[in-house]
C-alpha cells in the first residue's frame, strides 16, 4: 500500500495509558500529534478543546472548587454542631488522613487515563469483563449528580451570607426564602455566563479567584487570633482537644464520625483536574499533581482554620442557633468587633463567588464528557462544543438551568435545601470509590500506571481510601436525633434525595439502557484488524479494516468494558 494513500495512518501506541481499546486495537491518525494529543487519542478520543490550562491554572480551578473559607462557613453546622471543638480538631485530622488516600489513588488513575470522563472512564476500563458498562453507568451518574448539585449548593450558601450581612447592617431586615432564592438564581446565571467563555478567559478568572481565596484564608487565619475580643483570648488546649460537645443522640464516637460530613463536602473538589485534563498541557503529569496539591494544601489549611475557630469560639449554642441563620456570620460577630467581622464576611463572600464559578466549570466538563458518550437524553445537543469559545456552552447552560430548578428547594425551608449538601458529599465519594475499589480489589495486572504513580504503595493507599468511603456511607445518612425527638424537619433526607435518582437510574438500566449503553464511546479511527506495512521513514502505517461503527461493535464484543 502506498504511504500516500488516504487510508494510511500513523500508529498511536497505548502506552503509557490504560485504554478502553483492547490490546491489538490501536487508534490511527493521518497528522502529527503533540504528546498530549497522542495520549488522548490512545484513550479513544480526538482532541476538541484548546489545551490552555497549566498545572497552576488547573490547581487554581481545583482550589477554587475546594473553597476552604466559604466551604467551612457553609458546613460549620456539621463539625461544630455535631461534636464541638474536640470533634472539629480531631475529626478533621482523622478524616483528612483517609481523604488523602482517596485523592492519591484518584491522582494515579488520572495519570493513566487523563480524560474529562475521569472516574466514569476508569470504571469502564477496569471493571471485570462484562461489567464495564454497568460500572461506568453507576459511577457516571453518581459523579454527575454530585457535580451538578455543587454550584447550586455553593451559590445558595453565598446568597445566604450576602443577606446575613444585610441583616447585620440593618437588624430590622429579615431575609425571606423568596429573596434568598432570587439572589441564588442571579448568581447561578452569572456563573453560567462566565463558564461559557473561552478556556483561556476561564483559566485567568479562576487563577485570580484562587489567589484571592488563598490570600483571604491567610488573612482570616491571622486576623481572628489577633483581633479577637475574647478575654482570655483563647480557650485552654485541654478544653479544645478534650471536650466533645455532642449535639446528637448518638455516642461521642459516632458523633465525631458524623462531623466528617463537613470535611467530606469541603474536600470533594479535588477531582476537578481529572475533568479538566483534556484542556491541560502535559495532562498525565500536571493533572494528578494538581489533584495531590489540592488535597494536601487544602487539608492543611482547612485544619489550621478548624484550630483557629476551636480556640476562639466561646458559645457554640449561640453560634448554631443565631437568628442570622448563618453560623459563620454568628461566630465572627461573637469573637470580633463588628467592623472586623463584616470585613472577614465580605472576604468569605468573594471567595464563595469564586468557588461557585469553579464548581460550574468542573460540572460542565463532566456533563460534556457523559453526553459525548450519549448517556443523556438529547446528548447530541449537550455534547456540542461552541465553535467560537471552544467550550461546551450547551452543557454549561443545561447545568445552570438544572441548578435554578434544584434551588426551588429553598422555598421548602432549611431541611429541604440542606439535601443538596448531603447529595454532594455522598454522591461524589461513591463515584470516587468505585474505580479505586475496582483497581485495588479486582483489576489485577490489567492496570497500566501512568507517569505519576504510587508504586508499591498503590494498593494499600487505594484500599484505605475505599474502605473509608464504605464506612462513611451509613454515617452520612444518620439523622442527628433519634426516637421521639426525630421529626420531619430533623430527618436526614440523604437516602431519599440521593437514593431516589440513583434508583431511577438503575431501573432505567434494567429496562432499557443495558441494551445500548457500552461505556466510553470511541470517536477516533482505530483498527482492530491490522495489516502492517512499511511507511515513510520506517513509521508503521495501518489500513483500517472496517468502518467506525463496526469497529465499535467489534471492540465491545472482544473486550466487554
Amino acid at each position: 500500500m502506498d504511504s500516500k494513500d488516504p487510508k494510511s495512518y500513523r500508529d498511536v501506541d497505548h502506552a503509557p495509558v490504560t485504554s478502553v481499546l483492547p490490546d491489538g486495537d490501536v487508534p490511527v491518525t493521518d497528522h502529527a500529534l503533540t504528546s498530549d494529543d497522542a495520549v488522548l487519542v490512545a484513550l479513544g478520543y480526538r482532541q476538541e478543546f484548546k489545551r490552555e490550562f497549566s498545572l497552576w491554572t488547573t490547581f487554581c480551578v481545583s482550589f477554587a472548587v475546594l473553597g476552604l473559607l466559604p466551604s467551612f462557613a457553609s458546613t460549620m453546622y456539621y463539625g461544630m454542631g455535631y461534636a464541638g471543638t474536640g470533634g472539629m480538631v480531631w475529626g478533621w485530622l482523622i478524616a483528612m488522613v483517609f481523604i488523602q488516600c482517596v485523592a492519591m489513588a484518584m491522582a494515579e488513575l488520572c495519570s493513566a487515563m487523563p480524560t474529562s470522563g475521569g472516574l466514569y472512564y476508569a470504571s469502564a476500563v477496569l471493571a471485570p469483563p462484562g461489567y464495564g458498562p454497568l460500572a461506568a453507568w453507576l459511577t457516571g451518574w453518581s459523579n454527575w449528580i454530585g457535580q451538578v448539585t455543587g454550584a447550586p449548593s455553593v451559590d445558595y450558601s453565598l446568597a445566604a451570607m450576602i443577606l446575613a450581612a444585610g441583616s447585620i447592617s440593618n437588624p430590622d431586615y429579615v431575609p425571606t426564602n423568596w429573596q434568598v432564592y432570587l439572589l441564588t438564581v442571579l448568581i447561578i446565571i452569572i456563573h453560567t455566563i462566565i463558564s461559557s467563555m473561552p478556556t483561556k478567559w476561564i483559566a485567568t478568572f479562576n487563577s485570580w479567584g484562587s489567589v484571592f481565596n488563598i490570600l483571604a484564608l491567610v488573612i482570616t487565619l491571622i486576623t481572628i487570633p489577633a483581633a479577637t475580643s475574647n478575654r482570655p483570648k483563647f480557650t485552654s488546649a485541654s478544653d479544645v482537644w478534650g471536650t466533645i460537645l455532642n449535639g446528637t443522640d448518638f455516642p461521642d464516637g459516632v458523633a465525631i464520625l458524623m462531623s466528617f460530613v463537613g470535611v467530606i463536602w469541603t474536600m470533594s473538589g479535588y477531582d476537578s483536574p481529572f475533568h479538566l485534563s483534556e484542556e491541560c498541557s502535559n495532562a498525565n503529569i500536571a493533572s494528578p499533581r494538581a489533584i495531590s496539591l489540592t488535597s494536601i494544601i487544602g487539608g492543611l489549611f482547612g485544619w489550621f482554620l478548624q484550630l483557629v475557630v476551636a480556640y476562639t469560639v466561646t458559645d457554640i449554642d449561640a453560634v448554631m442557633n443565631s437568628d442570622l441563620g448563618q453560623p459563620w456570620a454568628s461566630y465572627l460577630l461573637q469573637v470580633l468587633p463588628q467592623k472586623t467581622a463584616m470585613a472577614l464576611l465580605a472576604l468569605t463572600i468573594i471567595c464563595g463567588f469564586s468557588m461557585g464559578q469553579g464548581c460550574m466549570v468542573a460540572a460542565s466538563r463532566v456533563t460534556y464528557a457523559y453526553a459525548r458518550d450519549d448517556c443523556f437524553p438529547l446528548s447530541r445537543v449537550w455534547k456540542q462544543v461552541n465553535p467560537h469559545t471552544q467550550t461546551p456552552v450547551n452543557a454549561v447552560i443545561l447545568n445552570g438551568g438544572l441548578g435554578i430548578l434544584m434551588c426551588l428547594l429553598i422555598l421548602g425551608g432549611d431541611t429541604a435545601i440542606g439535601a443538596l449538601f448531603s447529595i454532594g458529599a455522598i454522591a461524589q465519594f461513591i463515584a470516587f470509590a468505585i474505580p479505586i475499589a475496582i483497581r485495588v480489589f479486582v483489576v489485577g495486572d490489567r492496570f497500566r500506571p501512568g507517569p505519576w504513580n504510587l508504586g508499591r504503595l498503590s494498593k494499600p493507599v487505594g484500599a484505605a481510601g475505599a474502605l473509608f468511603v464504605l464506612l462513611m456511607l451509613p454515617i452520612l445518612c444518620l439523622p442527628s436525633v433519634t426516637g421521639s425527638d426525630l421529626t420531619a424537619d430533623l430527618m436526614n433526607w440523604t437516602c431519599l434525595v440521593y437514593g431516589a435518582p440513583m434508583l431511577a437510574v438503575m431501573v432505567w438500566w434494567v429496562v432499557d439502557a443495558r441494551r445500548w449503553f457500552r461505556g466510553p464511546k470511541v470517536n477516533v479511527e482505530h483498527s482492530l484488524y491490522r495489516e502492517d506495512v512499511e511507511g515513510v521513514d520506517g513509521v508503521v502505517v495501518q489500513e483500517t479494516a472496517a468502518s467506525d461503527a463496526q469497529d465499535q461493535k467489534d471492540m465491545s464484543d472482544s473486550k466487554p468494558q
